[in-house]
């Protein structure tokens, strides 16, 4: 079934054209991942297919049933309402349930066991059940958990949330909605690698069809099963990420191929036509020129394009000591904090090794990494750096940059024997070409920034590289062309980053900050080998815990049942003896005195007989 279809797309602002013809088409349980260069109009064609948008020309159209979810990258959304109330609003008919339910309980507590109250209130109780009444609470704090909420901020009104927090709410709402497309751009902003992974496992779980933009390789790796790549046109590639970078290499070489052919034809025809026109194959020439002037017009190619690479080179790193790195007693933090913000095992790194350094945000990795370069003393013990180092250091916030310097003046300040034209060249290997070399710092982009801090770094010939955060920014391509060349780096690498795509690629170790027991652990490995170990310790955590909670129920049930009988026994034992009281006091014989006796007596078994009923009421409609 298609959920959502599109023919003949286009957008235009004014004179400029941002797409045109375009045509797609969303199935259910669709895994959709949309990439494709900064500005091409991705962002554009999401907002025109959720509707917040129209087309310049062409039509989307809907199934009846479509429920759609977006998430823009930015949530201009301010609402006074707190993080828990706005996560309550998917399950507003679940509640006006539970308030029915609340009500018609407060009735059966002032009736006599009214058998239609109770039918309705079990019909109710279970309508409540199969609508997930008894999980919704727990389903809400799973999400803010897995997004990196905690119950702090819970009450919190979204009026005071930060953009990136108030993007999270609003994600953390639409996966509680539940909708039947879920429509994400960039959802793993503002994310830290924690919330990531929760997110990734959500996604692929995730019951309806799912379209997402998104930089984060790793994610579109383990998530989408198609591929959208706009250039501006739509091309389509069927399986993951990694496939679909095989897919376009060969789709290039193959229309490479083509194209050269047809050229190759057409210059040959050419030529026939040049040497006949006018000779005895005269009426040949002039059929071949008459086909030739229909495949110009109609079916000649156009030559395949290929995206703008990057084409940077880190170099040789000179050689430095085998051992590059090494702590001993080492806790990281600051000058007068009262404790650390973690402690670090005795550390050892070597030349040609890459140590990821992972975890949540605000947890220390940047500080680590400032400790280590000197810019920050150690909480306490020590760092000890090895031989021959040259140490080149990326910071995400790019300090090194002087926001009134053009890029020009940038590789100057750190290459004055360069000529002015070999400046122009360097940075047209990091894309920037005509007069965007005149352009000053404080004007680029994020990516463009990134850019041109790594060519600053470049620059330092360094053989051991400290990056934070390298692949913030980039698109795809820049991502890409960025790990091959530390794939290629013969020097040594320590980087912190949410990338994981480049983490599993080049990483030869994980070290992981743990800020709720303020530790670094250490593992020798890939990161997928990493995501094995903790995945197998997750299951086994998650069938102990499954173990217990059944046992636990179990138990519970059968206290239950045990209860129940034992009560509908005591029950029965008590009406007997009310009945047989009253065929007593039926006795018109009785004394006055007899008749007072047996009435105390008549009274406390009633009394006795109306606790039982009461507990009987209270476990059947609380199981």
């Amino acid at each position: 079934m298609t959920l959502l279809s599109a023919t003949k797309l286009a957008k235009s602002f004014g004179a400029h054209d941002i797409f045109s013809d375009i045509n797609l088409s969303i199935p259910t349980r669709a895994r959709i991942g949309l990439i494709g260069a900064n500005g091409v109009g991705k962002t554009t064609l999401l907002r025109i297919l959720v509707g917040e948008e129209s087309p310049s020309q062409g039509k989307v159209e809907y199934a009846k049933s479509l429920r759609i979810g977006y998430l823009p990258q930015e949530s201009l959304q301010i609402s006074p309402c707190t993080l828990w109330q706005e996560c309550l609003i998917p399950f507003h008919g679940l509640l006006e349930l539970k308030q029915k339910m609340e009500a018609l309980g407060e009735s059966l507590q002032d009736s006599s066991h009214n058998g239609t109250l109770i039918n309705e209130y079990g019909r109710l109780q279970a309508q409540f059940e199969h609508q997930g009444g008894y999980e919704y609470e727990t389903r809400i704090r799973k999400v803010l958990s897995g997004l990196g909420f905690t119950e702090r901020d819970y009450e919190r009104s979204l009026s005071q949330f930060s953009g990136g927090e108030r993007t999270r709410a609003l994600l953390a709402q639409l996966l509680l909605l539940g909708p039947t497309l879920l429509v994400l751009d960039e959802p793993t902003n503002h994310l830290d690698i924690q919330a990531i992974e929760w997110l990734e496992n959500f996604l692929k779980d995730y019951p309806g069809a799912l379209l997402m933009v998104s930089h984060d390789r790793y994610l579109l790796d383990h998530v989408v099963q198609v591929i959208w790549e706009m250039t501006p046109a739509l091309e389509v590639f069927h399986g993951n990420y990694s496939t679909y970078l095989t897919q376009r290499e060969e789709r290039y070489a193959r229309r490479l191929k083509e194209y050269q052919a047809q050229e190759a034809f057409i210059e040959k025809e050419r030529e026939y036509i040049r040497r006949n026109i006018a000779g005895q194959n005269t009426r040949q020439a002039k059929g071949r020129l008459k086909r030739l002037e229909r495949l110009l017009r109609d079916a000649r190619l156009t030559p395949p394009v290929n995206s703008r690479k990057w084409k940077f080179n880190l170099g040789q790193a000179s050689r430095s000591g085998d051992l590059v790195l090494r702590t001993s007693d080492l806790s990281i933090g600051f000058a007068g904090s009262s404790e650390p913000l973690f402690l670090v095992p005795d550390l050892t790194l070597r030349r040609g090794e890459c140590a990821a350094i992972l975890g949540p945000n605000g947890a220390g990795k940047t500080t680590f990494l400032r400790t280590i370069l000197g810019q920050v003393p150690p909480f306490h013990g020590e760092v000890r750096l090895g031989a021959s180092l040259q140490i080149g250091y990326f910071s995400q916030a790019r300090e090194g940059l002087l926001p009134q310097r053009t890029l020009m003046q940038e590789i100057e300040a750190r290459a004055p024997q360069m000529l002015p034209a070999e400046v122009r060249d360097y940075l047209a290997r990091f894309l920037f070409t005509g007069d965007d070399v005149f352009q000053k710092v404080e004007t680029l982009s994020g990516g463009e920034g990134t850019r041109l801090a790594l060519a600053c770094l470049v620059l330092e010939g360094a053989n051991l590289l400290l990056l934070d955060e390298p692949t913030n920014h980039l698109d795809l391509h820049s991502q890409e062309a960025l790990q091959r060349n530390l794939q290629e780096f013969s020097g040594t690498i320590l980087l912190v980053t949410h990338d994981r795509y480049l983490v599993d690629a080049i990483a030869t170790q994980i070290w992981e900050v743990d800020p709720g027991r303020k530790v670094l652990t250490v593992f020798l490995g890939t990161y997928s080998q990493f995501r094995q170990v903790q995945s197998a310790a997750h299951d086994r955590r998650e069938f102990k815990a499954n173990l217990t909670t059944k046992i636990s129920n179990d138990q519970k049930i059968r206290v239950s049942k045990n209860r129940i009988a034992a009560l509908e026994n005591d029950i029965t034992l008590l009406e007997g003896r009310l009945n047989d009281l009253t065929t007593q006091l039926e006795n018109t014989h009785l004394s006055s005195e007899q008749v007072a006796e047996l009435g105390t007596r008549y009274m406390e078994l009633q009394r006795s007989l109306d606790e039982k009923w009461k507990e009987w009421d209270k476990i059947i409609l609380s199981d």
